[in-house]
């Protein structure tokens, strides 16, 4: 790999992590203190519209930015066109939204509050549409620091705004005008800073070409969504919407550490590997360097935020959240199993495989409803959310058996990349597990717990010399 892309990708990575992991620290400031403020009835009440939200989105993209994004040339015409249908499907999908709220809220126990409340959520798909060839533009050009500080300026305005809201005790229209106002503001800001705009031009054969790949991607990311907010969809129709609020939370928070390394890795290294993916040997030398590092970052994060599940949410929430502390910990253990899935799809979406996602999806979701058929029945939250992390690692298990045959990188090699990060992180954790019966604040036990973990991994990875503490190094270095 040539210098000028080494630079463009230590760029583009260290961007997107101070995009990634600045908004996970406004999102969880604004978070901690709305859920002190807003009850488990109003988390649930947002939490069932977010299962439309999250189908709502994925119909406005289509998969045409993936498509996009993994594309090695985009003209102006390609980027018009697709954001003319980009809004044309987020204004049909709200009308149709619009006028389904009342079967919304009959799903959900008959709740009459959620019509209101999803017709004013529901416009954040307009909203979104008219950013989404801005964000991914600015993505494809690996120039990506307008998008951090688009997030950043949304979260802190919308965040402000939520808090507010709560304090006036406006309940759960205060999650729902805050993703309004962050959505509006995202897509401002990039259309305020951005130098793109939409031509008066649209092709349908740049649709008939993008979708080719799109429809791949869009049906492998239906599919994901559906079985992703199965969960949420059980317990708010079949049990109540205050288990679904305890649920909502732990599920939040569980993922605000798998998403945000899953999105870097995303953003930073699949324009990288679409640029490579005509040579095999050099496509195959950066994909294990992106697995090795992937390893070495997600275990011991994962394990150790799932350690410590108790002191952080008793320093956060006091008692009022418990009951999602032991679901907070089975979702934490299945976001390795998540960033390490959502990575092996990257290596197939870059090499233009994008049926193989498709397939990578049919076993996951066969999985999920063999878990919720066999575990919805008890009527308890726990055992679902089990279900749910046995499903992701069996789902594991069937995509790297599906990479190697599509890349020639062989499963045992694989697994012996991923083994030294694994067993160090299980060696920090269990020293961060002992430390949780000292009679401490858990203010000062989740230091203890941070501290007796963390120094023990960075003792490993340095004594066994582990090259991606070098690379991390030189990648903040060269990046700075």
């Amino acid at each position: 790999m040539n210098r000028e892309l080494k630079n463009r990708t230590a760029k583009t990575l260290k961007w997107n992590t101070i995009d990634r992991f600045s908004s996970q620290l406004l999102y969880a400031v604004v978070g901690v203190v709305l859920a002190n403020l807003l009850s488990k009835e109003d988390f649930g009440l947002v939490g069932a519209l977010l299962v439309f939200q999250a189908f709502g989105i994925l119909f406005v993209d289509s998969g045409f930015g993936s498509s996009l994004l993994r594309s090695k040339e985009v003209s102006e015409r390609d980027y018009s066109t697709v954001f003319w249908f980009n809004l044309a499907v987020s204004v049909t999908v709200y009308a149709a939204l619009f006028f389904c709220a009342p079967l919304i809220a009959e799903i959900f126990q008959n709740d009459r509050r959620l019509i209101p409340l999803s017709r004013v959520m529901f416009l954040t798909f307009i909203l979104n549409g008219l950013g989404l060839v801005q964000t991914t533009r600015l993505m494809k050009r690996m120039d990506v620091k307008q998008i951090a500080v688009a997030n950043m300026v949304g979260l802190t305005v919308s965040g402000i705004l939520g808090v507010w809201l709560a304090f006036s005790g406006y309940g759960a229209w205060a999650l729902v005008w805050q993703s309004v106002a962050l959505s509006a503001i995202k897509s401002g800001w990039l259309w305020l800073t951005g130098k793109w705009r939409p031509g008066l031009c649209f092709s349908t054969d740049t649709v008939r070409r993008i979708w080719r790949v799109g429809f791949s991607v869009f049906s492998s990311s239906a599919l994901n969504t559906f079985f992703l907010y199965i969960y949420s969809f059980v317990i708010g129709a079949f049990y109540n919407l205050t288990s679904l609020g305890v649920y909502t939370q732990a599920d939040k928070w569980s993922k605000m550490g798998s998403a945000s390394i899953s999105q870097v890795f995303t953003a930073s290294f699949v324009p990288v590997l679409a640029k490579v993916q005509d040579n095999g040997d050099e496509f195959h030398d950066y994909m294990g360097k992106i697995h090795r590092f992937a390893a070495f970052v997600v275990f011991p994060v994962m394990i150790g935020v799932a350690v410590a599940g108790a002191p952080l949410f008793h320093t956060l929430f006091g008692h009022k959240w418990d009951s999602a502390i032991p679901l907070f910990q089975i979702l934490t253990i299945r976001g390795i199993f998540f960033v390490l899935t959502s990575l092996y799809n990257n290596y197939i979406l870059a090499l233009g495989y994008a049926r193989r996602l498709f397939i990578i999806e049919l076993v996951k979701d066969g999985l999920v409803v063999a878990a919720v058929l066999c575990t919805v029945w008890y009527h308890s939250v726990p055992l679902l959310v089990w279900g749910q992390l046995g499903a992701s690692a069996l789902t594991w298990v069937a995509a790297m058996a599906i990479v190697s045959r599509a890349t020639g990188y062989r499963t045992t090699l694989m697994l012996r990349d991923l083994a030294p990060y694994a067993a160090a992180a299980l060696l920090a954790g269990g020293a961060a597990f002992a430390t949780l019966f000292l009679p401490l604040h858990p203010a000062l036990l989740l230091l203890c717990v941070t501290t007796a973990g963390g120094g023990l991994y960075a003792g490993i990875s340095f004594i066994f010399h582990f090259p991606e503490l070098t690379e991390l190094k030189k990648r903040i270095s060269r990046s700075a």
